[in-house]
């Protein structure tokens, strides 16, 4: 079986139609399912995810929020454009949090989220060079993070993180065509991860803040 296939799915309680929308929404937006630039039709929207106008249009709202979506009296609501001068900005941030999110993790994940990481690890380890499309790849580091953050077991860190990563995997995803290949760049969550599910704390807080910076330099060697 192809390992990204393999990849277990996270546990948790059914979102509701308005959450359900918003992460839908949120994830077309990260990976440019939604060029940048691009109108927001909510009843197309609507009729698209299967969803009544109602959650569409709460989604939207919480998407401002986020800086994925803008609105403008009398023109409409857009994707926002990426903004590559912000990448300084969201780095800093990331720089800070994500190893403290990586420690918080390896301290306090549940047993059965440690399984759930080591998982994870063997998954990705598999992968053979160049396997999978570079955008499917991202999908994959969009949700190592997140099972990360939520194992930190914090939900204002968990909500901060989440946000400035869509931010870091937009632009990334803008530049994937420059980036001969992302597969080094997933596969460095697998000693991350192994990391937080030995609950060696010192050790997932460097490689976390490593997996940062290599993000970092590799987008402006791009750019």
């Amino acid at each position: 079986m192809n390992a990204l296939l393999a990849l277990p799915q996270t546990e948790e309680e059914a979102p509701s139609q308005a959450e359900a929308a918003y992460r839908q929404l949120r994830d077309k937006l990260i990976m440019l399912e939604i060029r940048p630039g691009e109108p927001i039709n909510e009843g197309q929207l609507a009729a698209e995810l299967g969803f009544g106008r109602t959650p569409v249009r709460e989604a939207i709202k919480r998407l401002e929020v986020d800086h994925l979506v803008i609105s403008y009296a009398r023109r409409g609501t857009f994707a926002t454009n990426v903004d590559f001068t912000e990448l300084a900005d969201v780095s800093e941030i990331r720089e800070l949090l994500e190893p403290l999110a990586a420690r918080r993790a390896a301290n306090r994940a549940s047993d059965s989220m440690r399984r759930e990481l080591l998982q994870v690890a063997d998954a990705i380890a598999g992968l053979a060079p160049g396997q999978g499309e570079s955008r499917e790849l991202m999908r994959y580091d969009l949700m190592v993070h997140r099972l990360i953050y939520k194992a930190a077991a914090n939900p204002h860190l968990e909500s901060t993180l989440i946000r400035y990563d869509n931010l870091a995997t937009r632009i990334w995803c803008v530049v994937l065509d420059k980036v001969p290949s992302v597969t080094g760049h997933i596969t460095e969550h697998v000693d991350l991860l192994k990391a937080v599910a030995a609950g060696d704390a010192d050790k997932a807080g460097e490689l976390a803040l490593h997996h940062v910076t290599s993000f970092e330099e590799t987008i402006r060697k791009v750019l």
